[in-house]
């Protein structure tokens, strides 16, 4: 099973909201996922990101691989070094 930390799109039409989740790989994007560990809000201006730092770390460590889109919004909240 290979794990993956994703985005999970809520909202109405035209006015998207993302769940930052832990999912299987296999798994839908809006289906079955293992734990919620955020949330992203792309429309106010800066976009709004709350994370829980704690359990993205464990699953990091565990070995769940962010997808690009998660990857550039741990990155801007410091969990990757940016190289120099």
């Amino acid at each position: 099973m290979s794990v993956k930390i994703r985005l999970a799109r809520h909202g109405a039409k035209k006015r998207p909201f993302y769940r930052i989740v832990v999912a299987d790989s296999e798994s839908p994007r809006d289906g079955r996922f293992i734990e919620n560990i955020g949330t992203y809000n792309p429309l106010p201006d800066p976009a709004e990101v709350s994370m829980k730092s704690d359990r993205i770390r464990y699953w990091l460590d565990k070995g769940a691989v962010p997808t690009h889109t998660v990857k550039n919004l741990l990155k801007k909240e410091g969990f990757f070094a940016n190289p120099s």
